[in-house]
């Protein structure tokens, strides 16, 4: 009996190593661990034994069932293994389509106009740099020329979770983690969730996107930013889309600018839209301010750079004619389907 338990152990391995079908793996469980299987058929002998033997003789079988059943377990993973990558083989995706002709659904109208955008500046040598939405204040603030005692912090309150880790206010920190990393040339932009601690209403949110460009190398200077937010109007709004720079201030630029948008309505002629102006306040922008250069381990002689900053749900609901800043998060389907 002994001799027989091992030959069914060593047949039931032996088929299982060779089984690729969930269906097969399950034929094999019952004909060796069913209740007319051939283990159950041998353990049913054991009434002739004698007392010495069967103590002996149920170890063995135990030991066999569960021989068995580790192999039918393992051999239960290796077929989905198996089987998913059999299923990914012969899925194809196309990564050349647009989102919203993917077959998965439409997508939110923040990620289709994200999506856009990051071509645009794909195509211009951009390169795509992430970080985290929870920093420490010198990334947030200090490094980009605000000192704990700035005013201009006061414009950008947002939620502490220590008196020197935050959530971001902009997306601005990972242009400094960029610059503290690699050298000259840079060419990215930042997108991402930012937070600021806004009361709701139709255009403010205490959690936004921001879309920030930093570019460093020799040589920059304010022409190349024109050009390159020219560029992106006219992708993003068509070729008769125009920009004007109006002066400013801003703590991490110098010189620095509000960058205007040509009425979408009226075409510069003054309406309602843009209250009379012609022009839609749409970004900041500048060039980088010497002291972020030094702050980063970038000499501010030898380089310079500028860089920009717009909100997406501004640009969204530009492009689409909303209104309202919180249907963008309130997932009304009657308000998503339409894109």
């Amino acid at each position: 009996m002994k001799q027989a338990l091992e030959n069914i152990k060593a047949s039931a391995l032996n088929a299982l190593e060779s089984c690729q079908d969930v269906k097969e793996l399950e034929a094999l469980r019952v004909k060796y661990l069913g209740k007319k299987g051939d283990l159950t058929a041998i353990l049913k002998q054991m009434g002739g034994l004698s007392a010495d033997e069967r103590p002996l003789i149920g170890q063995i079988a135990n030991n066999v069932r569960t021989a068995i059943e580790n192999a039918i377990t393992a051999q239960s993973d290796k077929i989905k293994v198996f089987m998913l990558e059999k299923s990914l083989q012969n899925e194809q995706i196309d990564v050349t389509l647009p989102g919203k002709s993917q077959p998965v659904g439409k997508l939110h109208p923040l990620n289709i106009v994200l999506n856009e955008v990051k071509d645009i500046f794909l195509g211009m040598g951009f390169d795509i740099a992430e970080g985290p939405e929870v920093e420490f204040d010198y990334y947030n603030f200090e490094a980009l020329n605000l000192p704990p005692d700035h005013p201009a912090r006061d414009t950008q309150d947002t939620f502490y979770i220590t008196e020197n880790i935050l959530l971001r206010t902009q997306t601005s920190p990972v242009q400094v983690r960029v610059m503290e990393k690699q050298k000259p040339p840079i060419r990215i932009i930042c997108p991402g969730r930012v937070f600021r601690s806004d009361a709701v209403d139709a255009t403010h949110s205490p959690l936004f996107h921001q879309i920030e460009g930093l570019v460093v190398d020799k040589g920059i200077t304010m022409a190349d930013l024109k050009g390159t937010l020219e560029l992106l109007m006219k992708r993003l709004y068509g070729d008769e889309a125009k920009i004007r720079l109006r002066p400013h201030h801003f703590p991490f630029t110098e010189p620095s600018a509000e960058v205007d948008v040509m009425c979408f309505n009226c075409h510069g002629s003054g309406c309602k839209v843009c209250k009379g102006e012609g022009y839609i306040e749409l970004l900041g922008a500048g060039m980088v301010h010497p002291k972020v250069l030094s702050n980063c381990g970038i000499d501010p002689e030898v380089y310079s750079g500028f860089a920009f900053g717009l909100g997406l749900e501004r640009i969204v609901m530009r492009r689409y004619g909303i209104t309202d800043m919180r249907l963008l998060f309130e997932n009304d389907l009657r308000f998503l389907n339409q894109f």
